[in-house]
């Protein structure tokens, strides 16, 4: 969890001192000094709050219906997906909604239409990849879909890949996408919930981050190419419980992953091939009854997190902040997380070693989807729920 410690001890170093013999007129100037320094520390650990720069927040849409992710186009449209299978066009300072035409999309529980990205040729091909569930309650799974923008309206989306694994529960569909500089496409599948053993099995694709190649087809660098069965063939990493989190660090060419974990133990990940990320062998999270879920929080051939989040901050989204974004520069290498639980965006700083955390844009504010960073560097935040909104972020 985040910590804000500077206050409880500036108190414990000043009343480590005994005051026995101190006169009381010696006491009044030391409370006032106190006061003094005090305000003194906390205007500058105000100064030093992230992020330095004036801002200033703006409502770029409001009355969203459960959206889960958010894109803006290289002509300022924004794109706003709504899990029951409807796309919110921003264009103009007008507000438009349009249905997909999705095969078989199941909502219900934690499913439906998640999460939108520009195709990498976007500018040329006009292409949006789009995951959502799909199936019913005794066969369900996450697909990948792309259709074509003409400005106003989407063509009939075309599934290019299935999860292998159907599941019988609407939870941990995770369904976070990420196209990388490769032209292939990661996406994160989540445990099904009631099937968290799978995470381990390498021919379930439950528990998964999955890599594809854009038209659907299966690279053949991936690290389990080889294996026997076909399942495993898209595997890019394993032992994930409900992973939303999924961005590229362009500054040191690095996969940087978060997930949900039981109560207690969420996770931020750097992410490589062929790597087993542990859950639920290993844990720093318990059940929801409070059971211990596994005695172990690392193992061999397992890798822990960088950042352990318990209590659980419920991460959602994540952007992230790099060098070439230059509104914020405070921010720099930094990814920006929403969260679900803490109701806080936060910054967590990968570039000092430390995973220094920093709550950043207090007026985001309740249960916090999505975060986008744009071309610009300014930030737009996705709030969750009924009558849900996007701000945009802006310096002064």
């Amino acid at each position: 969890m985040l910590k804000t410690t500077w206050l409880s001890q500036l108190k414990m170093k000043l009343f480590s001192y005994s005051s026995k013999g101190l006169r009381r007129k010696q006491r009044i100037p030391y409370l006032i000094w106190f006061t003094l320094l005090s305000l003194c520390a906390f205007n500058a650990n105000a100064q030093a709050a992230l992020p330095k720069e004036q801002y200033s927040t703006k409502t770029l849409a409001t009355q969203l219906q459960s959206p889960w992710s958010m894109v803006e186009l290289p002509n300022g449209t924004w794109l706003i997906t709504e899990r029951d299978g409807h796309v919110v066009i921003i264009k103009n300072n007008a507000q438009l909604r349009v249905k997909l035409d999705l095969i078989g999309l199941y909502v219900a529980g934690q499913g439906g239409l998640l999460d939108i990205v520009l195709s990498p040729d976007y500018n040329d091909s006009k292409e949006i990849i789009f995951t959502y569930a799909q199936g019913d309650a005794s066969a369900n799974r996450l697909v990948i879909a792309k259709a074509t923008f003409d400005g106003a309206d989407f063509s009939k989306p075309n599934v290019i890949y299935k999860v292998a694994t159907d599941k019988n529960t609407p939870q941990h569909y995770a369904g976070r996408a990420l196209a990388l500089p490769d032209n292939t496409l990661l996406f994160s599948n989540g445990d099904g919930f009631d099937f968290r053993e799978q995470a381990q099995v390498i021919t379930s694709q439950l528990g998964k981050i999955l890599r594809i190649n854009l038209d659907g087809s299966t690279p053949t660098d991936n690290p389990f190419i080889n294996h026997e069965n076909p399942n495993a063939h898209a595997v890019y990493s394993l032992g994930h419980r409900n992973p939303q989190g999924l961005v590229y660090d362009y500054d040191t060419q690095q996969i940087v992953s978060h997930e949900h974990g039981p109560a207690g133990g969420d996770e931020l990940n750097y992410l490589s091939a062929g790597t087993n990320y542990g859950w639920p062998v290993i844990t720093y999270g318990k059940d929801y009854s409070q059971a211990r879920i596994s005695p172990f929080t690392e193992y061999k051939g397992m890798q822990k997190p960088s950042v352990n989040w318990t209590p659980s901050i419920a991460p959602s989204g994540m952007a992230y902040y790099g060098s070439k974004h230059a509104a914020f520069p405070s921010l720099q290498k930094h990814v920006l997380i929403t969260t679900l639980v803490d109701k806080k965006l936060y910054s967590v700083n990968l570039a000092n070693g430390e995973f220094t955390q920093s709550h950043v844009f207090p007026e985001a504010a309740g249960r916090l989807r999505d975060v986008f960073v744009t071309a610009e560097g300014n930030i737009a935040i996705l709030t969750d729920g009924k009558e849900a909104k996007l701000m945009l972020v802006t310096p002064r």
